[in-house]
């Protein structure tokens, strides 16, 4: 009797591993699966998922992350379907993720960034916001509007938008109403014009939702928006358990718009443990204006990785100042891409390591077009001997760019024994017709500065404090907002005082 030639459709009712020599694919719940003549198996349809195939992953590790934030949201899903932009982030980033493996110090953007700790941890998506009793004692009463964010939810009944202008759209993409802009999101999303990472990646599918800011054509905001990310009720420190959470906000600035955006990063207790892995995208229309201040004093104990990237049209401007000062580990991707004319981009920056911390920058301009304008300033203070800072700042230069005015700036300041920076600022300059600088200095405070104060009556520990302070000044002066300045003066004065008076040799 001949063998039969017919073939067999079976579906998934759970999750499982199918074993053949033909197939290695762990099946989520629906999918159908053919039985081919002799047994071949062959899947003809599944929901897009990172667990499609395991064999083609070169790192396990990678794999389980995956599946895990995959979970998370599946979830979240069962509940309340996402948009199509958010399901379309979750599908690309899904797929481009399967090509990853986690990056280890053999790999030149991580050659003097150790993130082996969180390799070595179990990670815990986070599935839901906390209560809002516990964020209390984490949010200080401000008169700007905004959005108090935790673990990537927005907080609806502490945050205030009563102050917005019409048109303007601050909140869940679940919640915007507009087609039109529904649109643009989507376009936003779908563009992966360039090189991204293995942790943008993981936020894509990790991401319970996409918080949106849109500003329409002409108008602007008076008063900046005040988005603040709360960690909460997360893990003692030196627990092998890590929860992770994944907020991504997109702001978009449509034609001679403007807006300052406020972005602060806060832990109600410095001594957990947890994973931040967030992201911005700012898309600004021709003309348009953002003012981006960016505060990260989160636990000492905490991971804190962050993408920025900026999309700049012709005659816009960007205008970014950050201080970061908390994390165990705390990396900063910035990705500046000037895709017109007559386009100004200002970069101010000021790390402090003041314990066992890891203070990591990672930027890159692109210039594209002509008479384009650039400037970078970066400061970091380390006052630790296991601490450590690092700079790579890449500004490129591209042939159309003619007459393009850029300029970088690293200094670093070294308090402490064996207290560590590795700097690498990278100026590419493919035009010929431009005006292009960059410098670096890495020094402990100067024996003749001191002395200076000393000789006019000064104390050793008064001219310390004066020159550690003014070191940073520069950059925090640069803080648009006065409250917020004066709060960051605060703070950073509370962090700096041991270390002016701790001795530097």
């Amino acid at each position: 009797m001949a063998a039969s030639t017919l073939a067999t459709t079976f579906c998934v009712d759970s999750p499982r591993l199918f074993p053949s020599p033909h197939l290695h694919a762990v099946l989520k719940p629906g999918a159908r699966v053919r039985l081919e003549p002799k047994g071949k198996p062959r899947i003809l349809t599944q929901e897009k998922s990172l667990a499609t195939t395991s064999a083609t992953l070169s790192d396990p590790f990678v794999l389980q992350i995956a599946e895990t934030l995959e979970d998370s949201v599946s979830s979240l899903s069962l509940s309340s379907p996402p948009t199509p932009p958010l399901k379309k982030l979750r599908d690309m980033s899904s797929e481009s993720l399967l090509a990853l493996s986690w990056p280890s110090r053999k790999d030149e953007p991580f050659r003097f960034t150790d993130i082996s700790f969180i390799r070595s941890s179990h990670i815990q998506p986070i599935t839901s916001p906390p209560q809002e009793s516990d964020l209390l004692n984490v949010i200080v009463d401000t008169e700007l509007a905004g959005l108090v964010i935790a673990h990537g939810y927005i907080v609806n009944s502490l945050s205030d938008l009563s102050a917005l202008p019409d048109g303007v759209f601050v909140g869940s993409l679940s919640n915007l109403s507009s087609e039109v802009v529904m649109k643009k999101v989507l376009e936003v999303v779908s563009d992966g014009a360039f090189d991204s990472d293995l942790f943008w990646l993981l936020n894509g599918v990790g991401t319970p939702d996409l918080i949106v800011v849109y500003v329409p054509e002409g108008c602007r905001l008076d008063s900046p928006l005040y988005l603040r990310h709360c960690s909460v009720n997360v893990n003692k420190s030196k627990s092998n358990k890590l929860p992770m959470s994944n907020p991504r906000v997109l702001v978009f600035v449509e034609k001679g718009g403007e807006v300052g955006i406020i972005e602060e990063y806060l832990s109600g207790d410095k001594s957990k443990c947890y994973w931040t892995n967030s992201v911005l995208e700012v898309v600004i229309g021709e003309g348009g204006a953002v003012s981006h201040s960016y505060m990260q004093c989160q636990s000492m104990e905490a991971a804190h990785i962050k993408w920025t990237s900026v999309r700049q049209e012709s005659g816009s401007t960007y205008k970014l100042v950050e201080v970061s000062s908390g994390g165990k580990l705390s990396r900063h991707n910035l990705h500046i891409q000037q895709v017109g004319p007559e386009t100004s981009t200002e970069l101010s920056t000021l790390h402090l390591s003041m314990s066992d911390q890891t203070q990591d920058l990672h930027s890159k301009v692109i210039l594209d077009h002509p008479r384009g304008y650039s400037r970078q300033l970066h400061k970091c203070i380390v006052a630790h001997s296991q601490g450590q800072a690092v700079f790579d700042g890449n500004v490129r230069v591209n042939r159309l760019a003619q007459q393009t005015d850029a300029g970088q700036l690293t200094r670093s300041l070294l308090l402490a024994p064996r207290a560590t920076v590795n700097v690498k600022p990278n100026l590419q300059i493919v035009a010929d017709d431009v005006k292009c600088s960059h410098g670096a200095a890495i020094s402990d405070l100067e024996e003749d500065q001191l002395f200076y104060f000393q000789a006019r009556g000064i104390d050793i520990e008064m001219a310390r404090r004066a020159l550690i302070f003014s070191f940073g000044a520069e950059v925090i002066e640069s803080i648009p907002h006065v409250p917020l300045r004066e709060m960051t003066k605060t703070r950073i004065t509370q962090l700096l005082n041991p270390a002016v008076a701790a001795p530097s040799s």
